[in-house]
């Protein structure tokens, strides 16, 4: 029987496996199986970096890899319209949108197909009240730690 080799990296996990084929076969279908869990991974920190660079960043959480879809299933935010909101605007703001609006975060989940909102402005209000969300302009917000918190 021939040895085979493969080597898969998927977010922050890597496998590397050497043996026969058929093994190895079944070993790539179960990384393809939770490959939507495995892109949400987050690589560990390289603590050898400049550390006044990262003064200014989030240290709460994590940040959003992967899909929508797979964000607000391991977020637990696909069924409460006010979490799925949060949930979408923390994903769309660690994708690099700083400038939120509720029509933003409407589009993201309308294009990603993960159903719809209902009311945006009204979840946007739940989510102030809440101080999981802050204005910063008329139309626009952010995600406030306390809201990075709550969505885990």
């Amino acid at each position: 029987m021939a040895e085979s080799k493969i080597e898969i990296k998927v977010g922050g996990v890597s496998f590397s496996g050497e043996g026969g084929e058929s093994w190895l076969s079944a070993q790539l279908d179960k990384m393809l199986k939770y490959l939507p869990e495995l892109v949400t991974v987050v690589p560990p920190q390289d603590k050898n970096g400049d550390e006044e660079a990262d003064q200014g960043k989030r240290t709460v959480g994590t940040k959003a890899k992967g899909t929508l879809a797979a964000f607000l299933t391991t977020k637990s935010a696909k069924t409460n319209k006010t979490r799925k909101f949060l949930a979408t605007a923390l994903w769309l703001q660690d994708q690099g949108n700083d400038a939120l609006t509720t029509n933003a975060v409407t589009k993201a989940v309308s294009d990603n197909k993960q159903g719809s909102l209902g009311n945006a402005s009204q979840c946007l209000v739940q989510n102030v009240k809440q101080g999981f969300c802050e204005r910063t302009g008329k139309k626009q917000f952010y995600v406030t730690d306390e809201g990075r918190s709550e969505i885990g």
